[in-house]
């Protein structure tokens, strides 16, 4: 598997947040890559069903070539939009969902194939044969190459991977939601060669104001001169020093931010300033 280190988060690039042009959507692409980001995240749900074509009509006006970018989305959720006619939200891992669901983003993406696929979140109605048959069908016919899950538990991706090779998993994971660290959630993955891929990895730092986080502002404040770095840098390198070779997919759609990301996964925290900021995030020492 070859993804960058950073991934790039595209859920906020259309109605969903940012609502980019296409101009601007190929000018953020063509800034990605250059900065050695060459893996955009989407999912078929995200702009109700509607940035995954929005992206890939900035994509055909980009001017980038397909070899050189890494194309994952996801499917399996049912959303409530005027664009499905759905009375609940629920999820669809059907043969024929799956395969459906990918042939729509394939054409969204002006793709032929996707890099990676992951089921979004698991279902309790969900069965692993059926799942199986879709991926084995869709590899096959050359149209996705990897396959994984997301937001996925241990004895979930053991149901799954009893039947195909699992390998990806994108999951929750920052300094204020690591409870992937401590409930074998990345102890498996390590264990099964899944790879981690963390969304949301700032946490809430910069969202909430409150005892943790101002804990956490004051710890990495400590740091700062010491690495040259900033807030979100160290956040980033926190996450990253986790040997099972996490990659964040961040949101920002700021180039200076962007950047800044990149830069982080240079910083290398040294044991002891690792756990000082784990620490400040739990409020305690470690047992």
């Amino acid at each position: 598997m070859t993804y960058s280190r950073l991934i790039a988060g595209t859920m906020t690039w259309g109605s969903w947040g940012k609502q980019l042009s296409k101009k601007e959507m190929a000018v953020l692409m063509n800034f990605c890559v250059s900065n050695h980001i060459t893996t955009f995240d989407h999912a078929d749900i995200y702009g109700a069903y509607t940035t995954e074509a929005d992206f890939g009509k900035a994509f055909a006006d980009s001017g980038l070539q397909r070899e050189a970018i890494q194309l994952i989305s996801k499917c399996g959720i049912q959303y409530m939009s005027d664009n499905r006619n759905n009375k609940v939200k629920h999820y669809n891992y059907s043969k024929k969902y799956i395969i459906s669901s990918v042939e729509e983003s394939l054409k969204h993406l002006k793709t032929d194939y996707l890099d990676l696929l992951l089921l979004h979140r698991p279902s309790p109605l969900m069965v692993a044969e059926e799942i199986a048959e879709a991926i084995s069908l869709l590899k096959k016919d050359g149209k996705i190459r990897d396959f994984g899950v997301s937001n996925f538990t241990p004895s979930q991706m053991d149901l799954i991977g009893l039947r195909m090779d699992i390998d990806v998993n994108q999951i929750e994971f920052s300094l204020t939601e690591h409870t992937a660290m401590h409930d074998g959630t990345l102890d498996f993955m390590m264990t099964n060669g899944i790879k981690p891929m963390a969304w949301s990895p700032l946490g809430a730092v910069f969202k909430e104001d409150n005892e943790q986080t101002r804990r956490i502002h004051k710890q990495l404040g400590a740091l700062l001169d010491k690495y040259n770095a900033t807030e979100d840098q160290l956040l980033l390198a926190w996450l990253m020093r986790h040997p099972s070779g996490i990659h964040p997919v961040i949101g920002t759609t700021t180039k200076e931010r962007i950047k800044l990301a990149v830069e982080a996964t240079k910083i290398e925290l040294e044991l002891e300033d690792w756990f000082l900021i784990l620490v400040a995030a739990q409020g305690h020492k470690v047992p």
